[in-house]
């Protein structure tokens, strides 16, 4: 087993030998900086003449070049407030991956979509150059260029697909177009090599809400998907309002934290100075016997009990006395006892209904940004036992937004030929853009329709199953 080097602007990072197999060949190379770690030059045939004439979709079948598992993805991410880039490098079932990541926007309490466009913009380029070098290769040497096209902020998005389409249509490679949620749940089959379908995914991802439609980003949202099959994902359970990252982060602000490291962490680190029985929050839709989740009642409570303990919210943390800080320390325990535990019920239904639906479940996957938070590890591997099935969370690096979790995914449909031929060189600036803000990952289970549920389906793209479904169909 060999230590995978992941190289960005800052610094060369090394991650768990347990996580990544990479090939004899290969383990040589990783003693090196990791602009060593260069795959033969033009590891696959060129793939234009693999195209059918239609221009069409493929959606069945592997891939029948003899260099089927020689792949080296591009991936490209957005969609909200991080520009990323990472290229991965697939070999006969072994990978390694260098990525780099910007992080932008850290100051705002929420999202502005023309700013975060505007940045990504700025460093977009350079990003993309970056992962490219530090894996000593050049677009000649990549099988094709995966981008997040859903979904997200549009702005954001169409930043991403623009640089995607550019040096697909300049280089002539396929480009494949990805789901950002899918990515967060495929991203645990590249750490867990046992991990096969079908299987639960809890996706649970940070608060990067736009100030203008929280509910049109990826970012704060809350899913239990059952996983059957690649592209084909059954929704158990989502957010009906508010997800539990959007929570973390406005109480965390609330209270007064530290936002740069993000207000999940401040939260729980807080939180292990408080008393988590202290105050009596009510669990949420307690009612309601499904899978969605809601935290904006919770939200309500946290305020009022801010608002009667005297704490000022405009004063950070920092300046706060003893008592102050005990008593944010109890709010911040107390709520994050309760809102995990919101997230265990819903799991613990989840289980019973996708063991009805497919009775070989192994595996509970919990990912996104909130899935670095270690109390949720630690009560959903409790769920995850009772149940016995294995926790599987990518590592830390791999929850929050990455452009390594796009290439995988990338990886994942393009071996079964699932890609669309590569956009004209010359494309136009004011080419209409294939952007889905609104794209629901899977179909609802029935059992899973809440008479609580607000979430508008206005302008709402087909689910990716069914386009999938539908695209298998017609072949």
């Amino acid at each position: 087993m060999a230590t995978i080097a992941v190289a960005s602007s800052l610094a060369h990072a090394r991650l768990g030998s347990h996580l990544f197999r990479a090939s004899a060949a290969f383990r040589a190379r990783l003693t090196k900086p990791p602009p060593s770690l260069s795959p033969p030059r033009r590891l696959m045939t060129p793939l234009s003449a693999r195209f059918s004439s239609s221009g069409a979709l493929r959606a069945s079948g592997r891939c029948s070049s003899s260099g089927d598992d020689d792949i080296v993805i591009l991936g490209i991410e957005t969609s909200c407030d991080d520009t990323a880039a990472a290229v991965l490098y697939y070999l006969f079932s072994d990978y390694l991956f260098l990525s780099i990541k910007e992080e932008l926007l850290a100051q705002y309490g929420g999202v502005a979509p023309k700013m975060a466009a505007e940045a990504h913009s700025l460093v977009i380029d350079q990003v993309v150059k970056q992962a490219l070098e530090n894996a000593n290769m050049e677009e000649n040497d990549l099988s094709a260029v995966a981008v997040t096209i859903g979904p997200g902020l549009s702005l954001c998005l169409g930043v991403g697909v623009r640089k995607a389409r550019q040096v697909a249509g300049k280089f002539t490679l396929p480009i494949i177009g990805i789901h950002h949620m899918e990515a967060h749940a495929l991203v645990a089959r590249m750490v867990e090599k046992e991990l096969k379908f079908p299987f639960l995914v809890l996706l649970i991802s940070d608060y990067a809400g736009s100030l203008t439609d929280r509910r049109s980003t990826s970012g704060g949202h809350n899913l239990l998907i059952l996983a059957r099959d690649l592209g084909h994902y059954v929704q158990l359970g989502t957010t009906i309002d508010d997800a539990i990252g959007e929570a973390y982060d406005k109480i965390a602000r609330w209270l007064g934290l530290d936002m740069r490291k993000g207000g999940g962490a401040a939260l729980e680190g807080l939180a292990h100075e408080g008393d988590a029985d202290s105050i009596k929050f009510s669990v949420p839709m307690k009612q309601h016997k499904d899978c969605n989740f809601s935290y904006a009642g919770l939200k309500t409570q946290v305020r009022l009990a801010i608002e009667s303990s005297n704490i000022n919210m405009s004063d950070p943390i920092s300046s706060a006395s003893c008592l102050d800080r005990a008593s944010r320390a109890n709010i911040a325990a107390s709520f994050q006892r309760v809102a995990v535990f919101h997230l265990e019920e819903r799991c613990e239904r989840a289980v019973k209904w996708a063991l009805n639906i497919e009775p070989s479940i192994k595996h509970l996957v919990v990912s996104g940004g909130v899935a670095s938070n270690q109390y949720v590890r630690t009560r959903l591997d409790h769920v995850a036992r009772k149940n016995d099935l294995q926790l599987v969370c990518p590592p830390p690096s791999l929850c929050t937004d990455n452009g390594v979790m796009i290439a995988w995914t990338g990886i994942e449909h393009f071996r079964l030929g699932r890609f669309e031929i590569p956009p004209p060189a010359c494309e136009p600036e004011d080419s209409v853009l294939d952007l889905r803000p609104r794209w629901p990952l899977g179909e609802e289970y029935s059992e899973g329709r809440s008479t609580s549920r607000s979430l508008k389906t206005a302008r709402m793209h087909p689910s990716l199953t069914s386009i999938i479904q539908a695209s298998s169909q017609q072949l």
